[in-house]
């Protein structure tokens, strides 16, 4: 079963909405997050990342960084930047980019199934950066970045959800500058909230992380805290609940995730392409920058040259849903023996392009000199992420890329409501 419930958002005025939404704290640093605020004093960057409230030498990770969050927070409410729904409701979030819709769920979900693995992870989370969304939201006592979650989709619920969005008119509807379209609505009649969250009680088994394991944990940790400094808490309240938009896996796309490396490990371009043939089928590529067709398909491209790689059948291992993943054929059988590469989530000689900049980002970045050799990968499907998190696995790290990314600052969750 899955729990979802309706929840007394805090959300943007309408005729604020695009101006206070902002990009997840996570996708930019610091430098680029004080470029984006420059000429909008209302950006929720100023609360998801506080140390913009500060001179760039500030310590982001200060105490007083942190109530700095709240104090803008409880600004923006005083001046009715931000309103707060009077009952419980849920929303719905539609983006469009590049032609292509995904309509998901805005609603509280349960710590406690997190903690039972209802809702299912498929990747490790780190302590360090845990501590600063642990920060974060005890400081704002609110989740304010919400999780993308995902489900085998039901043709009942998602009928559900687009027929109200058809019969109601929108709360907001803007374009954001990165030229993505968001469009929310307020579901506030209780008989279909009823009916949506008996749905998903009844007909949905698990959720599933599609992105933002670190928030998740951290919306969890905080929970847990707030229970040990409420000893009389209930699984009604509202501590026991963080943010989430969860959207059917049928809408969503997974995009490619590239490796550059900045060497060949002493190797030569001939030594390194023998070497490679050993376990792949290496042939030129002359058409332009080549994209994987399928899977255990990889692109290359060194030394001005495009070439085509094809993993050898006896070097897949089809009957293990991770060892399977084309991100771990590369890893096990070519970035680590060869390039010495032990571990990606550490080694400073490896770095990864989202697909959304493109297979000219890979270019770019060999021809420049900063890196020596690009990998183009095939994407990891939606089907391969469930199975994963089905068999309590994890994946390698930087397996998935999720466009567009959820908007922080359109919908907040208080815990002590």
């Amino acid at each position: 079963m899955a729990i979802i419930r309706p929840f007394k958002g805090v959300r943007p005025k309408p005729d604020l909405a695009n101006a206070i939404a902002a990009l997840p704290y996570d996708v930019m640093n610091s430098m680029e997050a004080r470029e984006m605020v420059k000429d909008n004093p209302l950006s929720f960057l100023y609360i998801d990342r506080p140390e913009l409230n500060f001179p760039p030498e500030q310590n982001m990770y200060a105490d007083e960084v942190y109530t700095k969050a709240r104090e803008v927070y409880e600004s923006m409410k005083t001046r009715g930047e931000f309103i707060q729904d009077s009952t419980p409701v849920l929303y719905i979030y539609q983006q469009t980019m590049g032609g292509r819709k995904q309509m998901g769920l805005v609603a509280a979900t349960s710590i406690d199934e997190y903690l039972n693995n209802t809702i299912k992870k498929h990747e490790l989370t780190r302590k360090e950066k845990e501590e600063d969304r642990i920060r974060h939201v005890d400081a704002m006592d609110a989740n304010t970045g919400p999780i993308f979650l995902t489900y085998r989709g039901k043709p009942q619920i998602s009928a559900t959800i687009k027929a109200w969005a058809e019969s109601h008119t929108p709360i907001y509807d803007f374009v954001s500058e990165d030229n993505v379209g968001h469009t929310a609505w307020i579901i506030d009649d209780a008989a279909v909230i009823k009916e949506i969250s008996d749905a998903f009680l009844n007909s949905v088994d698990a959720l599933y992380i599609a992105d933002g394991h670190h928030r998740n944990a951290s919306a969890v940790a905080v929970g847990l805290k707030r229970r040990e400094q409420s000893p009389g808490y209930t699984v009604e309240d509202e501590l026991s609940y963080y943010l989430s938009v969860i959207f059917p896996d049928d809408e969503l796309s997974i995009m490619d995730y590239n490796r550059v490396v900045k060497d060949l490990n002493g190797l030569s371009k001939d030594e390194f392409i023998a070497k490679i043939s050993e376990k792949f089928d290496v042939s030129p590529w002359s058409g332009g920058a080549y994209k994987p067709e399928a899977r255990h398909m990889f692109g290359m491209y060194l030394e001005g040259s495009w070439y085509k790689l094809i993993a050898k059948p006896q070097f897949i291992d089809e009957n293990d849903p991770v060892e399977s993943l084309d991100v771990s054929i590369l890893q096990t059988q070519l970035l680590t023996p060869l390039l010495n590469i032990q571990d990606p989530r550490t080694d400073a000689r490896i770095d990864f392009v989202g697909g959304l900049r493109g297979l000219g980002e890979l270019e770019r970045r060999v021809n420049n000199g900063n890196m020596k050799v690009a990998f183009s990968m095939f994407p990891t499907a939606m089907d391969e992420l469930m199975a994963i998190a089905d068999a309590d696995k994890l994946m390698p790290p930087k397996s998935t890329w999720f466009e567009p990314k959820l908007r922080s600052g359109l919908f907040i969750h208080e815990l002590s409501n």
